[in-house]
């Protein structure tokens, strides 16, 4: 009778022991989900121009605020307007001016940094110089020829960003490929014959691996690749965008909606203050502030 009682009472407290061990790993697990929740998190979408910047400002702004997570992503700066009227971003980035049918949706917006728009060519090409008329003929399909230009005879090919690109946006209606009526609705002259690449890095991609081919980019994705060609005979820089005489320039911007949290106010805070400003200027960009 005895050894059966000890061994109801070893069974006993075995028994006990694997429930309160099952309660803590609970109660741990509950702890750890209810931390993770705790932290917020930013989204930012919009302009594939400003988001290398915004990454950057993220990487920089979350080594500071541990427990907030600021997640950057692209689409161009129409994606950038729809994701804030949608509510699946605290922010949208546009790489362009916001326009007059887009600012029922913004509540804020703010320039960030200013950049140029970077006419560039395949290395091999002759041409050095260009004019705004010229880049308007050719990207409507009036100019298909580099001898038109005073260059060699061969044939231009035309790279051009997607509908929505805030940097097709700044760049045809600069050059005046875009065109707008006396009611306000536009129409981008765009040739058909254009190759439409979908971000900044594939129009670089594009026109270093392309004989005589036409591109534009952010000033600050300017590379050995390629071939920066004068505007105006004015070279693209952080200098002539500043003074404007570098004509084809545009700001960056972030938008905000009716309601952001705490956390994204502070995110846009961070990128305006001194150290943003910073980290715009070392990362090729022109500062505002």
């Amino acid at each position: 009778m005895k050894k059966n009682k000890i061994k109801k009472i070893i069974v006993l407290g075995l028994a006990m022991a694997l429930t309160t061990g099952v309660m803590s790993a609970c109660g741990g697990e509950s702890g750890n989900d209810e931390q993770k929740s705790s932290g917020e998190t930013v989204v930012i979408a919009g302009s594939t121009s400003v988001q290398p910047l915004s990454e950057v400002m993220a990487e920089e702004f979350m080594a500071d605020n541990e427990g907030t997570s600021v997640e950057v992503q692209g689409g161009g700066s129409g994606q950038g307007i729809k994701s804030i009227q949608e509510g699946i971003a605290d922010i949208g980035s546009l790489s362009r001016e916001v326009k007059d049918e887009e600012k029922g949706s913004v509540k804020e917006e703010y320039i960030i940094a200013m950049d140029g728009v970077a006419v560039v060519v395949n290395t091999e090409t002759e041409t050095e110089d260009i004019t705004i008329e010229e880049l308007e003929k050719i990207y409507t399909g009036e100019i298909t020829n580099w001898k038109e230009l005073g260059g060699k005879d061969a044939e231009i090919t035309v790279v051009s960003r997607e509908e929505g690109s805030g940097t097709r946006g700044a760049f045809t209606e600069i050059t005046g490929v875009l065109v707008k009526d006396d009611e306000g609705n536009e129409t981008d002259n765009t040739t058909a014959d254009a190759l439409v690449q979908p971000s900044t890095g594939s129009v670089i991609k594009t026109v270093s691996s392309t004989p005589d081919s036409i591109g534009y980019v952010s000033l600050a994705a300017v590379s050995d690749e390629v071939k920066a060609l004068k505007v105006e005979g004015v070279e693209p820089s952080k200098d002539t965008v500043l003074d404007g005489t570098y004509k084809i320039s545009r700001p960056f911007v972030y938008v905000t909606g009716n309601d952001i949290s705490e956390s994204a106010k502070a995110f846009i805070d961070f990128v305006l203050s001194d150290k943003g400003q910073e980290l715009v200027e070392e990362n090729g960009f022109i500062p505002v502030q």
